[in-house]
């Protein structure tokens, strides 16, 4: 699952306001400056504060969220930078990237060497 059907596997799983701005961080972390890291630290501590109607939702949006968490940020250190873009939908800003410095932001988002 990449970041994008995280977000969007979420909006499915409950239309509350708690869910719906949990997938909106996960897609603003594309646009901004911080790591894949930081992305697993910020969604866990996100998860642990948000109050969702039912713990039937809270398990399973916390399910998804660990699936993503294990298969793309816990094993980024085996992929190739094309897992890593693919994982975390970056394919386009990475092709868009224009100049070097651009390029070298995207590989330390995703935790990787130019």
């Amino acid at each position: 699952m990449t970041i994008d059907e995280l977000a969007a596997t979420i909006r499915s799983i409950s239309p509350e306001e708690p869910a719906q701005r949990l997938a909106d961080l996960l897609l603003a972390w594309k646009r901004d400056e911080t790591t894949a890291d930081e992305l697993k630290s910020h969604i866990e501590r996100a998860i642990g504060y948000i109050w969702f109607s039912t713990d039937t939702v809270h398990r399973e949006v916390y399910r998804v969220w660990s699936e993503f968490r294990t298969d793309a940020i816990d094993g980024i250190g085996g992929m190739t930078m094309n897992e890593r873009l693919y994982w975390f939908g970056l394919f386009e800003q990475f092709d868009d990237a224009k100049s070097e410095e651009a390029g070298a932001r995207i590989y330390a988002k995703l935790l990787a060497r130019p």
